[in-house]
């Protein structure tokens, strides 16, 4: 496989040289390896080991409902309360990263509202951070660390609103 812009890790693979399968951690099986897939396995990796974010708060492959048609998120990144956070959308480190991309990461979000969009091909890297008051976002220069949010206390009948 392609070098990638991600550090590498100790990989999992099985199979036969025509049927190459990678196991995926978060999916708890192995799956075909295919030049995105490779890209999904590191780039997961790397934001549980470089940027902290818990294995239980991600998921790959997620499928979505919208009208009669499913559409499937390469991976979300949920809060602590199971908010999706954060959608990623991997390509192939031979498939430029072009507006086609971002047009569907972005329809993945009307249905998510999220504060990241986040696209890799495992060379290059783009986090958007989703302003919604504004309806616009921003390129980040890097994509964020995991920040767990406090807890807020409870005290004798005071109610917090939670997002």
């Amino acid at each position: 496989m392609k070098e990638l812009n991600l550090p590498s890790f100790d990989v999992k693979i099985r199979g036969t040289r025509e049927r190459p399968e990678i196991f995926d951690s978060l999916r708890k099986r192995f799956v075909a390896l295919t030049p995105e897939e490779w890209v999904r396995q590191h780039f997961v990796n790397w934001l549980m080991t470089e940027k902290g974010y818990p294995k239980g708060l991600m998921a790959n492959e997620v499928a979505l409902q919208c009208g009669d048609k499913t559409l499937r998120c390469d991976s979300i990144v949920y809060d602590k309360n199971a908010h999706p956070q954060m959608i990623i959308e991997y390509k192939a480190p031979t498939v430029q990263i072009t507006q086609r991309v971002f047009n569907q990461i972005s329809a993945y979000n009307l249905l998510l509202h999220v504060d990241y969009l986040v696209v890799s091909n495992g060379v290059q890297h783009y986090c958007c951070k989703m302003d919604y008051d504004s309806q616009s976002f921003h390129f980040e220069e890097e994509i964020p660390g995991y920040e767990p949010s406090p807890n807020p206390s409870l005290k004798g009948g005071e109610h917090h609103a939670q997002r």
